[in-house]
C-alpha cells in the first residue's frame, strides 16, 4: 500500500511539473542595491527665467555641454552652434500656449514632483541587471522635455568604459487623459504614456538595445521567443510590476489575452503563420497597434510576443537548470518551443 502511495505521489509531481519550479529564485535577496542617479534637466528648463535666456543658454552649454547636442539636434531640430536662433527658440519651446507646450509644462512639474517610486523601480532592475551582466555599464537616466518628439532615447557617452545613457521625454507620460495628446498620438497609444509606465519603458529599451536577436532565421516564432525571452525576463526584473503592465496591457487586454491564449496558438498553427516570413504578418503579431490584425479586432496588439511570452516561462519552468543568462543567449526557437511543453 505504502509503495502505491509512493507512486502515486511521484507520478503527481510528474505530472505537476510546472508547478514544481514556478517559484524559481534568480537572485539572492540581498543584493547590494545600484543607485540610480536621475539628471533632472526637465527642471532645469522647467526653472528658467525667460528675462534672462542669454544667460541660461550659456549655462546650459556650459553645464551640459555633452547633452546639448542632442536636445538641440533630436529633440529641437536646429544646429547646436547656432546659439542666436536658440535663445528665440526656447521660450517658444517652454511656453506656446497653441501646441500646448504651456499647459504640458506645468503639468509636468506637478506630476514629476516625487519621482522616488520611478527611481527605486529603476534601481531594483538595474541591480538585478548588474548581477545578471556583471560587465555591462549601467546607464545615467535623464528627464527631459521633448515637445512630444519622443519617450526614449540613447545617448552614447565618451566615458570609459563607454556606456549609453537613456533619456526619458517625461512629457511623453502625463496620463493617458492628457488632452494634448489627442494632436500627437493615436488612443490606442495613450494607455502607456503614465508615469508609472517609465520603469518598464526604460528597462525593455535597454533589454532590447543590450540583448541582441541571435537567430539565424527570420521566422515569426524566432521573433515571438525574442521579444517574449525579453518580457520574461523584464517581469524578473520588476517584480512590483503586474504581468499587465509589464506587457504595456489594461487589465482588460490582459485578461482578454489570458482568456483567449489556448485559441490563439490554435489560430496561429491553423494558418501556418509559426514559420512566416512576411513583413506584415510579422508585424501584425509583433507590433504596437489598436489590436492584433491576424487574431480579430477584439483581440489587444501584440499577441505574438505575449505567447512568447507564455513560451519562454513554461521553457524556464520545465528547465530549471538553464540561467537567465542562457536563456538570453539561446537563438534556437525551435529547441525552446519543443523543449517548453507549451500546451495552454
Amino acid at each position: 500500500m505504502m509503495r502505491c502511495s509512493s507512486a502515486i505521489c511521484l507520478l503527481l509531481c510528474l505530472l505537476s511539473l510546472t508547478g514544481c519550479h514556478k517559484s524559481r529564485e534568480y537572485f539572492p535577496k540581498n543584493l547590494p542595491a545600484e543607485e540610480m542617479y536621475i539628471v533632472r534637466f526637465d527642471e532645469v528648463l522647467l526653472n528658467m527665467d525667460t528675462a534672462f535666456m542669454q544667460t541660461n543658454v550659456q549655462y546650459l552649454y556650459d553645464d551640459f555641454s555633452d547633452f546639448m547636442p542632442t536636445f538641440c539636434e533630436d529633440i529641437l531640430g536646429i544646429d547646436v552652434s547656432d546659439t542666436t536662433f536658440l535663445i528665440e527658440a526656447l521660450p517658444k519651446f517652454l511656453y506656446d500656449t497653441v501646441y500646448g507646450f504651456k499647459q504640458t509644462n506645468e503639468r509636468t512639474k506637478q506630476v514629476f514632483r516625487d519621482i522616488s517610486p520611478i527611481q527605486k523601480e529603476l534601481e531594483t532592475a538595474f541591480t538585478r541587471i548588474h548581477y545578471l551582466y556583471p560587465e555591462k555599464v549601467i546607464p545615467q537616466i535623464w528627464f527631459i522635455i521633448s515637445g512630444f518628439n519622443a519617450s526614449i532615447l540613447f545617448m552614447p557617452q565618451l566615458s570609459e568604459p563607454p556606456r549609453e545613457d537613456i533619456l526619458v521625454g517625461v512629457d511623453m507620460y502625463l496620463g493617458s487623459d492628457w488632452e494634448y495628446y489627442n494632436q500627437v498620438v493615436y488612443n490606442y497609444q495613450k494607455q502607456t504614456m503614465r508615469p508609472e509606465c517609465i520603469p518598464a519603458d526604460v528597462v525593455s529599451a535597454w533589454l532590447f538595445r543590450n540583448i541582441p536577436y541571435t537567430s539565424q532565421k527570420n521566422h515569426l516564432l524566432d521573433n515571438m521567443i525574442y521579444r517574449g525571452k525579453i518580457m520574461y525576463l523584464l517581469s524578473l526584473l520588476l517584480p512590483d510590476e503586474t504581468e499587465a503592465e509589464v506587457m504595456g496591457y489594461t487589465e482588460e487586454q490582459w485578461k482578454w489575452a489570458k482568456h483567449n491564449e489556448a485559441a490563439v496558438w490554435k489560430l496561429i498553427l491553423d494558418k501556418q503563420d509559426l514559420f512566416a516570413t512576411d513583413s506584415p504578418i510579422l508585424t501584425s503579431y509583433l507590433n504596437d497597434g489598436p489590436f492584433t490584425a491576424e487574431i480579430s479586432q477584439e483581440s489587444p496588439a501584440r499577441l505574438g510576443t505575449y505567447i512568447g511570452w507564455q513560451i519562454a516561462k513554461s521553457y524556464m519552468q520545465h528547465n530549471p537548470q538553464v540561467s537567465l543568462q542562457m536563456l538570453m543567449a539561446d537563438g534556437d526557437a525551435q529547441k525552446i518551443l519543443e523543449e517548453s511543453y507549451y500546451r495552454p
